[in-house]
């Protein structure tokens, strides 16, 4: 989930505060502040379309001055698979600090659109993310970017949907919209407070803030405002099984791509203990996997400041996918 603070507030944000619940627009400008300096930018390039839903739609960021190929990092937004856009991070980040700080590194950066869950349901938002990988590998000569580098990074749904884009390698899980012929896999992955097992979340209901509560309530069209149920309220799969696939702890493998998990120890969205499981799991399978947890930060980081870990996740992104920091 995001909050949506403007990008000079405080690290202060409370519940409660008018400025903590879902947006509901995008004030004009808001989205180019997102913008990186020293960057080509490609906007909304459509990476999917889907029969019967919206054209799915990145935005890539490749630094200026290359001498070759860079490496380029998938981006996936947060939202509670309800909402949000591949225009902006959290809007209490500071303002082009993420894309900014990959830019600097020598990485690129795609920043994609998924399907939220009222639109489709699970499978369909794991389907977007593995189309874009593919549309990134199809299209990297023209783009400027090294197919053989790619990495992704998401935060809350996004890290949840980041974490399950670097594990699953099932054919049936893969999806056909898009290009395809291509290899969806990534080298390496940064999960910021993601889900890794529903089964063991507790509900969300029991710590959204009220005015989410009422927001969901509101919109709600039948399948409850649990935000797991409803990505998972029309699935092709039985519930137990849609369960499962859906949670990144059952798709851990040895030969998983590096990861770097991060996650506030004051969270009350999504606990701590969900990126402890996964950095367990994936360690006991012998994967390799980091884990870093903040003190005194809550969701999105909250009550800290999150220029440091923005600043950890593209230093370690820069040396897996062994980027050249921009001149």
């Amino acid at each position: 989930m995001n909050s949506t603070p403007g990008a000079d507030a405080a690290y202060s944000v409370a519940e409660g505060d008018p400025g903590f619940q879902p947006p509901t627009f995008l004030a004009p400008g808001v989205a180019e502040q997102q913008h990186p300096q020293n960057a080509t930018v490609h906007r909304a390039l459509t990476y999917s379309m889907p029969d019967g839903y919206r054209p799915l739609q990145l935005d890539l960021y490749v630094p200026d001055g290359r001498t070759g190929p860079v490496p380029c990092v998938v981006w996936i937004h947060g939202g509670a698979w309800l909402f949000g856009s591949r225009l902006t991070p959290p809007d209490y980040w500071p303002a082009a600090s993420l894309f900014g700080a990959a830019i600097a590194a020598g990485l690129a950066v795609a920043s994609i659109d998924y399907r939220h869950s009222r639109e489709a349901s699970f499978p369909a938002q794991l389907h977007d993310a593995k189309a874009a990988v593919r549309y990134l590998r199809r299209f990297a000569a023209e783009l400027g970017i090294d197919a053989g580098r790619i990495g992704v990074w998401g935060e809350s749904a996004g890290g949840h949907l980041a974490a399950l884009l670097a594990l699953v390698d099932d054919p049936a899980l893969e999806g056909a919209d898009g290009v395809t012929g291509e290899s969806s896999a990534v080298d390496a992955a940064v999960v910021f407070y993601g889900v890794a097992d529903v089964d063991s979340m507790p509900s969300f209901l029991d710590s959204m803030p009220a005015e989410w509560i009422e927001n969901l309530q509101a919109q709600d069209t039948g399948a409850g405002v649990e935000p797991i149920d409803v990505l998972l309220a029309a699935s092709p799969y039985e519930r137990e099984e849609a369960r499962r696939l859906v949670s990144p702890i059952h798709h851990v493998r040895a030969d998983a791509p590096p990861f770097l998990l991060v996650h506030g120890e004051a969270d009350g969205l999504v606990p701590v203990s969900q990126s402890e499981m996964l950095h367990a799991a994936l360690q006991d399978a012998g994967g390799a996997a980091e884990l870093v947890t903040v003190a005194g930060a809550d969701h999105v980081f909250l009550g800290t400041d999150p220029l440091p870990q923005i600043e950890r996740a593209v230093d370690y992104l820069a040396a897996a996918l062994d980027a050249t920091p921009s001149p």
